[in-house]
């Protein structure tokens, strides 16, 4: 079973990730229940504006994104929070791309029983920030994923916030009930992921 995580951070590498280290958390313990987990951070791709999972023009990294995507029958969306929203790396900003953007076109994607393309697939989310709203950005991306097919878990996501301070990789205040979220996170996530795999969804009724 495979996993990928998309980390929505606005720092390029190599610069730390608040998110990617809470995310890390998450990838620990799928790969503990021999999970291969794969990370991209978003910022660092060329991931043109647009509703297609083709080239936009070239030198456009969505269509590897899209092909490790069907290749992960678990997602881990990874977002910051500002002003309480979703970083603009997931829901977009001109220059970066979008990434649930150009996800959008999973929905006219199926497979060769008809299903859509994300059915049979899992998904959760990642939060971090100085601000209040995890549950609103939570709540936003995982309905997004849902309605593009991705099945959501119960608790398939963690957090961590503190409000306006320091940042999760500066105070280890809040981290074991995050860590501890996470790891239920993960194990649902490989729960329902391993029930699907064992007995699929099917196309919807015509």
């Amino acid at each position: 079973m495979k996993a990928l995580v998309i980390n929505c951070t606005l720092k390029r590498s190599p610069d730390p990730s608040n998110t990617e280290a809470l995310a890390g958390v998450v990838a620990e313990r799928l790969e503990k229940d021999g999970v291969e987990v794969e990370v991209l951070r978003a910022v660092d791709l060329t991931i043109e504006p647009g509703v297609t999972s083709e080239p936009v023009r070239e030198g456009d990294a969505w269509p590897g994104v899209h092909d490790k995507l069907l290749d992960a029958e678990i997602l881990v969306m990874a977002s910051p929070t500002w002003l309480g929203r979703p970083s603009s790396v997931a829901w977009g900003h001109p220059l970066w791309g979008r990434v649930l953007e150009r996800m959008d076109a999973l929905m006219s994607e199926t497979d060769d029983e008809c299903r859509p393309v994300a059915y049979n697939r899992v998904a959760g989310v990642v939060v971090t920030g100085n601000e209040d709203g995890a549950h609103h950005v939570i709540s936003e991306i995982s309905g997004a994923l849902a309605d593009l097919g991705y099945t959501i878990p119960g608790q398939a996501w963690t957090y961590w916030h503190l409000g306006p301070g320091p940042d999760y990789l500066d105070d280890e205040q809040g981290r074991d009930w995050s860590h501890r979220t996470g790891r239920a996170m993960a194990a649902n996530l490989y729960g329902v992921a391993s029930a699907l795999a064992a007995r699929p969804v099917g196309a919807p009724p015509g």
